[in-house]
């Protein structure tokens, strides 16, 4: 684990800083409430610890099934 000193609106560049995946920058920080913003792709999912332990606790949904091929001689 990486643990770095930010101040407020200071970045942090997440990948390669040429082409980065991500940028988190510390958004305010006021007694004890820091307030952090993310800029991620779309694609990127991102989770309070909280709600990432209950969605991999979770079973997950069946969206649909596989059907065997029948198969097929020459």
């Amino acid at each position: 684990m990486l643990v770095i000193t930010r101040r407020e609106g200071e970045e942090v560049v997440i990948g390669d800083p040429r082409n980065p995946i991500g940028v988190v920058r510390i958004a305010s920080v006021k007694g004890d409430r820091v307030r952090v913003a993310f800029d991620f792709p779309r694609e990127v999912s991102i989770h309070r610890r909280e709600i990432a332990d209950q969605i991999s606790t979770e079973s997950p949904a069946v969206v649909g099934s596989i059907k065997p091929v029948a198969s097929v001689t020459p």
